[in-house]
């Protein structure tokens, strides 16, 4: 494994191999040791390796010792991981393209790289109106003190205040730049940064001294996306990279959640389409995290319990209707359609329904359609 570390790294320096072409060249070879010493012809039997790139590998791997190489390039960046490496988030191994490289500074939790302890993505925009701040801060905080680690870009406005809110609580929470780990920015985040190394991890698929450069930050969204279980959008406009770590979440099968704001708050119609193409709703601290307490873990089969469940709220008088849909549930999960056949309504009808016991606080809506009685 020792020995792949360094191939990993050498292929990453060749232009034109990206993430996806690495995987494959992985898959196709067995291992990067053995295609990096491979004819130049079987290179080309890779599917993306055109005549022109297969050029670029074969001048690359003349100019370049995967050995010396590494042991030169930790001297400037004497903290990363490779897929080769143990150490290396289990998450981010699931999507098509994990960083090959992957630098840090800070404090190393394993239970966190080993998916046991769960992390939930928060990003937004950088303008946010004070209730998304709000909001913000009281989520991060929540989740921290139930023992989430929250992660974000540690970018302007909510990636800020997600950072703020959960080192505030005391809990844990990581960074994902789209510069060199030993850059800051923006540079008014100086001592967030500092902060986020005593209670975290500052993470990076870019060596030290890279320089901020735009395309950089839609390219780190997707490892936000990708060390998350969940990622939340708090508030976000049309066109926002938010909304990208959301799609890729999305691909990358992980639960998608939206803060509802104002039709008449232009940064909150991000927020909103997310809803209407099936995100999940966040209704408040206790709905967020009654939601997030069906993940479950990945080298167990219970669910996670990470919070004191709310004292039950008397029921109030409902209309016919929500009586019906709501002696269909129970406790324990239930579908959609099973709740349609239960209530003998239609689905219209108890879509509706369900909408209304949500508000009051009398059902929660779980992954996959289903639901339950709070």
């Amino acid at each position: 494994m020792a020995e792949e570390r360094a191939y990993w790294l050498a292929w990453s320096q060749i232009v034109g191999i990206g993430p996806i072409l690495l995987r494959r060249l992985q898959q196709h070879f067995g291992t990067l040791a053995e295609a990096w010493t491979a004819p130049v012809r079987d290179i080309g039997a890779v599917e993306g390796f055109g005549v022109r790139l297969v050029e670029t590998v074969a001048k690359g791997r003349v100019q370049l010792n995967p050995e010396q190489f590494l042991e030169q390039h930790s001297l400037k960046n004497p903290c990363f991981w490779t897929p080769a490496d143990t150490d290396y988030p289990r998450l981010l191994l699931e999507i098509p393209s994990p960083p090959p490289v992957l630098y840090y500074r800070g404090q190393v939790h394993r239970q966190e790289n080993q998916g046991i302890k769960p992390v939930v993505g928060i990003v937004g925009t950088r303008e946010p109106s004070e209730y998304a701040k709000r909001w913000t801060r009281k989520i991060s905080a929540a989740l921290a003190k139930h023992g989430f680690t929250v992660v974000s870009g540690m970018a302007a406005g909510i990636d800020t205040e997600a950072h703020q809110g959960c080192l505030e609580a005391g809990g844990r929470t990581l960074a994902v730049l789209g510069t060199g780990v030993d850059m800051i920015y923006p540079p008014r985040n100086k001592r967030l940064y500092e902060q986020i190394q005593q209670q975290g991890l500052v993470l990076s698929e870019y060596p030290a001294g890279t320089q901020p450069n735009r395309p950089h930050f839609p390219q780190r969204n997707r490892i936000i996306a990708g060390l998350s279980r969940a990622v939340l959008v708090m508030e976000a406009p049309t066109k926002s990279g938010a909304l990208i770590t959301a799609y890729q979440a999305n691909e990358f099968c992980r639960d998608v959640y939206a803060l509802p704001g104002s039709l008449d708050n232009h940064k909150s119609l991000g927020c909103l389409g997310l809803l209407n193409r099936g995100a999940h709703v966040i209704l408040s601290e206790g709905h967020l995290l009654e939601m997030l307490g069906t993940i479950p873990l990945l080298d167990a089969g219970e669910q996670l319990s990470l919070f004191e469940p709310e004292p039950p709220k008397p029921i109030p008088d409902l209309a016919p209707e929500l009586v019906q849909v709501f002696q269909s549930l129970t406790t324990e999960p239930t579908s959609f359609d099973t709740i349609v056949q239960e209530a003998g309504l239609a689905a219209g009808e108890v879509s509706g329904a369900l909408v209304l016991l949500e508000l009051q606080g009398l059902v929660s809506q779980l992954p996959g359609m289903q639901y339950r009685r709070c």
